[in-house]
């Protein structure tokens, strides 16, 4: 497990480190692959579990929570909701003012009711600005 002493700073919307991503290996049909951040759109955790969602459609059950899966991404993931991290890049539309956003797969993903006023905000004045 990293110090605080020895990681990064953290992005200030989502507390993800701010350093270069990692490959995240997955295990599927008894071989190790390894995904690559910037092909991942989101990432939907379900307790111990969480499910990766790929930039070509492919979904893999990764035996491991959102949190510990934050080390391997970078500051282009942010957290909407407890049970969701999402790439920037990959958002196309904002939904229901704001309460979802849609993916460049196809899925739709809420937004924390907490957490809208903020996500909207922090697309607003970013390069990621959605036009509805």
């Amino acid at each position: 497990m990293k110090s605080l002493a020895s990681s990064s700073y953290s992005n200030s919307y989502n507390g993800l480190p701010t350093t270069r991503a990692e490959p995240i290996p997955v295990q599927t049909m008894g071989t190790t692959i390894y995904i690559l951040p910037k092909s991942i759109t989101f990432i939907a955790g379900e307790g111990n579990y969480s499910f990766i969602y790929t930039s070509c459609g492919k979904r893999y059950l990764v035996s491991k929570t959102l949190k510990s899966l934050t080390e391997y991404l970078d500051s282009k993931f942010i957290r909407i909701h407890k049970s969701y991290l999402v790439n920037r890049k990959y958002i196309i539309d904002r939904i229901d003012d704001d309460r979802f956003l849609k993916m460049s797969c196809g899925n739709k993903v809420a937004v924390s009711r907490r957490k809208v006023k903020e996500i909207a905000s922090m697309l607003d004045e970013t390069e990621y600005r959605i036009s509805a």
